[in-house]
């Protein structure tokens, strides 16, 4: 599976407000139910229980928050792109705060796809370019297309 058969126009948002990591996770988690109809309680409280693991703030900005899902069926891999409208403590192993957030939903049964997709995202995203495009995206729509042009020439 590659990243662009997981994210959709309807999966991106862009200035997604939240002073705290928390905060943006729980705004998050809200979004991603309105889309997915799945319940924000069960998709918030699995991205916490994995940042209590440690912290999915991969540096330069970026954080990979994902959990698991057992609402999800086998074969239903979720991404969501979220831009921040301002720079979030999230430690990040570079103490950097985090402005770009990728979020992936995999199903329970899930193990080396949802290792290959992270490796993927972890690969785009150290892309200098590809960052910077992102932070300077103004909607959902242009943040869409940066990410699906990006996505489809790293699976080339």
């Amino acid at each position: 599976m590659q990243l662009s058969e997981i994210i959709t126009p309807e999966r991106v948002v862009s200035c997604l407000e939240g002073a705290s990591k928390k905060r943006v996770l729980e705004l998050a988690a809200e979004f991603i139910a309105e889309e997915s109809q799945m319940d924000s309680e069960d998709i918030y409280q699995g991205l916490i229980d994995r940042e209590r693991l440690g912290s999915t703030g991969i540096g330069y900005g970026v954080a990979i928050p994902h959990c698991r899902m057992a609402s999800l069926s086998s074969d239903e891999t979720r991404g969501y792109l979220i831009q921040l409208n301002q720079g979030v403590d999230f430690d990040s192993i570079d103490g950097q705060p985090v402005e770009l957030l990728f979020v992936l939903l995999v199903p329970e049964s899930t193990n080396q796809m949802h290792l290959n997709l992270l490796a993927q995202l972890a690969d785009c995203f150290s892309n200098d370019q590809f960052r910077h495009e992102l932070q300077m995206g103004t909607d959902a729509t242009e943040l869409f297309e940066i990410a699906s042009k990006a996505f489809k020439t790293a699976a080339a």
